[in-house]
C-alpha cells in the first residue's frame, strides 16, 4: 500500500497521482457515454442516414426555401432550376459497413458533446480561481453554441448547395455523374468541421482582445482585406457560377468578422 504522504499534500492540494487518476476516471466517462451513443446511433441506422442523405433529395428543405425565396426576389419569373437525385455508389466490399461504423461514431461524439465538455471543464474547474470559472465557462459554452452554428450553417445551407452543383456539374454529357459514398461523407463530414472551426472567429477574437492581442482598430482597418478574403473562402467552399449562392454563404462570415469587432471593442481593446 502507497503511503498517503507521498500522494497527497498535507495543505488539501492534489498530488500528481491525484490528478492523474481524475484524468483517467473523466476519460472513462467519456468513453463510456460516447460508446453508448455510438451504439445507439449504428443500431438506428435507416434514422441516421435519412439526416446523412437528406441534403442530396430534391426536396429537401433548404431546397424549398431558397426555391421560394428565388421566386420572390424575381418577382416569380425565375427560381432554382432543378436537381435530379444523382445516386450514390458504393466501390468497396466493406466500405458501406465501415462507413456506418465511422458515421455512428460521428454522431455519438456531437450527441455526447455536451455530457464531454462538462466533464472536461469538471477536470480543469478545481485548478481555476473563481473569475477564472467564469471566463471558462463563458468561452467554453460560447464556443459550443458557435460550432453547433457552424455545423448546422453547414447542414442545411453550404453542403446542399455544394453538393447540389458538384453532382450536375458535367464537362461533357458523355460523363454521368455517380457519386462514390466514401467522396459524399468525407465531404459532408470536412465541410461541416470547417464552418464549425470558422464559427470560432468570434470567440477566438474575444480571447485575443482580452490578452491584449488583437484590437478593435485593427480589425476595422484591414475589414476590406477581411471581405475579400470572405468572398475567396465562401468562393472555395461553394464553386458555383451562382452569385446568389455565394452571398448566401459568405453572409455569415462577414457577420462574424463585424461580431468579432464588436466582441473585441467590448474588451477595452479598441
Amino acid at each position: 500500500m502507497a503511503n498517503t504522504s507521498e500522494n497527497s499534500n498535507p495543505n488539501g492540494a492534489m498530488s500528481f497521482w491525484d490528478h492523474l487518476d481524475a484524468l483517467r476516471a473523466t476519460l472513462v466517462h467519456i468513453t463510456i457515454v460516447v460508446v453508448l451513443a455510438t451504439v445507439v446511433a449504428f443500431c438506428l441506422k435507416d434514422v441516421l442516414f435519412g439526416i446523412v442523405f437528406a441534403p442530396k433529395q430534391a426536396d429537401f428543405v433548404s431546397y424549398r426555401l431558397l426555391e421560394q425565396i428565388s421566386l420572390w426576389v424575381t418577382n416569380g419569373e425565375g427560381g432554382l432550376e432543378p436537381t435530379n437525385n444523382v445516386q450514390i455508389i458504393n466501390t468497396g466490399l466493406a466500405q458501406q459497413f465501415v462507413f456506418h461504423f465511422k458515421v455512428s461514431f460521428c454522431a455519438g461524439i456531437v450527441v455526447a458533446s455536451p455530457f464531454i465538455i462538462y466533464q472536461l471543464f469538471a477536470f480543469i474547474a478545481p485548478g481555476l480561481y473563481q473569475n477564472e470559472q467564469k471566463y471558462a465557462i463563458r468561452v467554453a459554452t460560447a464556443g459550443y453554441v458557435m460550432f453547433v452554428g457552424g455545423l448546422l450553417l453547414n447542414y442545411f445551407l453550404i453542403f446542399p448547395l455544394t453538393y447540389r452543383f458538384l453532382s450536375t456539374y458535367q464537362v461533357s454529357d458523355e460523363v454521368v455523374n455517380m457519386i462514390s459514398l466514401e467522396s459524399y461523407i468525407d465531404t459532408l463530414v470536412l465541410l461541416s468541421l470547417m464552418m464549425g472551426i470558422v464559427f470560432e472567429i468570434p470567440v477566438v477574437s474575444w480571447i485575443l482582445g482580452k490578452l491584449g492581442i488583437l484590437k478593435a482598430s485593427i480589425m476595422r482597418k484591414f475589414r476590406r482585406h477581411a471581405i475579400v478574403a470572405v468572398l475567396v473562402i465562401a468562393a472555395i467552399i461553394t464553386p458555383t457560377t451562382d452569385i446568389f449562392t455565394l452571398l448566401m454563404v459568405s453572409l455569415p462570415m462577414w457577420l462574424l468578422y463585424e461580431a468579432s469587432i464588436i466582441l473585441v471593442a467590448r474588451t477595452g481593446k479598441a
